[in-house]
Formats: C-alpha cells, sequence, structure tokens
C-alpha cells in the first residue's frame, strides 16, 4: 500500500470536520513547502538596487563601528 492509499483510506473514516482539519494542514504544508523553494539570498534580494559593496567596504564599515567602542572594559 503507498502512501497516498494509506491517507485516504485513513481520511474517509474520519468525520468531516476533522477531514477538514487534515486538508487545512495539508495546504499550511504547500505553502511552508514554498516558502522555502522561494528564498533569496541577501545579495539576490539587493541584485536590482545595483549597489556593489566590497570586502573593503565591510572592512571600512566595521573600523568606524568598533572606532568608538569601549576597549577598557575588556
Amino acid at each position: 500500500m503507498s502512501i497516498e492509499q494509506a491517507i485516504v483510506e485513513n481520511l474517509r473514516v474520519l468525520p468531516l470536520e476533522k477531514q477538514q482539519e487534515v486538508l487545512d494542514f495539508v495546504e499550511f504544508l504547500k505553502t511552508k513547502s514554498r516558502l522555502k523553494v522561494t528564498r533569496r539570498s541577501i545579495k539576490g534580494l539587493c541584485a536590482d538596487l545595483k549597489i556593489h559593496i566590497t570586502e573593503e567596504d565591510i572592512a571600512e564599515a566595521r573600523q568606524e563601528m568598533w572606532e568608538s567602542f569601549p576597549k577598557e572594559d575588556f
């Protein structure tokens, strides 16, 4: 017996309101699966902005951020 057949057979014996719950759950799983597939990287999301950040830009931003960080506490 396939998984599909087992699901259908078990579904048939459930009351109508439980069948509706199963349907709602299946639709939730489909939506959840679709969201995982359509995710894009941050780089991909920003690609249309035509902003190119280099390693040097990141290093400079880090240096500026940490420059005023109090070092005497460590």
